[in-house]
């Protein structure tokens, strides 16, 4: 369950991503609630590497580390198109 639903919730983002690369505009993203997000993922993303050294929470690290890059990927666009 918290595998398919941490696998939704990182696909939740693909519209906001799609949007980005078509318009090429992040003007009304905020880079810092982005960085935020990055941070408490990046937070949780230690916590799910020492469940997963220990045997438990794989999913947890694989869904926590797909909404990492997914992030990831939403700020590099803003920093790549907030020029434009």
């Amino acid at each position: 369950m918290q595998l398919i639903g941490g696998v939704i919730l990182s696909l939740g983002w693909l519209p906001q991503i799609i949007q980005i690369l078509k318009t090429k505009s992040v003007a009304d993203l905020s880079l810092k609630a982005y960085l935020l997000m990055l941070l408490g993922i990046s937070l949780m993303e230690a916590y799910a590497i020492s469940l997963a050294v220990t045997g438990a929470g794989l999913a947890f690290l694989i869904t926590n580390t797909l909404s990492l890059c997914v992030v990831l990927l939403v700020i590099t666009l803003i920093l790549k198109y907030r020029s434009i």
